[in-house]
């Protein structure tokens, strides 16, 4: 008969092994999501670029029964466009509870995640404010007002894993994690 303990372990290693896989597969959509979305930024890139260039206005043709130009009011001056300037990409808007946490790029702000994620962040903005940068997930739990039960510690250290995988934060050692640099400079 085996015992209480070794059926415990077993299912336990069979809900982690379910857990890893799930994430696998979750981190394969991300990726193809990613590809996807920098795919449709190019396209949105291409089209408000022949917009602008459509836009222009075009020079006349002088032709032989052209007469004298007509006096016109002034407009308002054209903006200028220069070439290498990154191109405005929407923002998304702001994120449900429970929604993916995009990948970090600077023209993300903290409102394309979910109010939680949000917390998070700021929580630990305030934190390296205070000179207190590395915090566990224990301490975030705490700080956050949640029950420092496993199954909250859990969700949290869940969450940070997801916004060091997205480049929203950093774990410079095992369960410490730490405001990335790109969010920290102003996005």
């Amino acid at each position: 008969m085996a015992s209480v303990v070794g059926l415990l372990e077993e299912r336990e290693l069979a809900a982690r092994e379910r857990v890893e896989g799930l994430r696998e597969e979750a981190d394969r959509v991300l990726a193809a999501l990613a590809e996807a979305e920098t795919d449709w930024q190019e396209w949105l890139i291409a089209r408000q670029r022949v917009g602008e260039v459509l836009a222009a206005p075009q020079p006349r043709e002088a032709g032989p029964a052209a007469g004298p130009e007509p006096v016109r009011e002034p407009l308002a001056p054209e903006p200028v466009i220069v070439p290498d300037a990154p191109a405005e990409v929407p923002t998304p808007r702001a994120a449900r509870s429970g929604s993916i946490v995009p990948v970090w790029r600077p023209v993300l702000s903290t409102d394309a995640l979910a109010a939680d994620y949000q917390q998070i962040l700021s929580l630990l903005a305030e934190r390296r404010a205070d000179g207190e940068d590395v915090m566990t997930c224990q301490e975030i739990t705490a700080a956050l007002g949640l029950a420092a039960v496993p199954a909250s510690v859990e969700g949290v250290r869940s969450k940070m894993k997801r916004l060091a995988d997205r480049g929203w934060a950093d774990e410079p050692s095992p369960g410490r994690f730490t405001l990335a640099a790109g969010p920290a400079c102003g996005s």
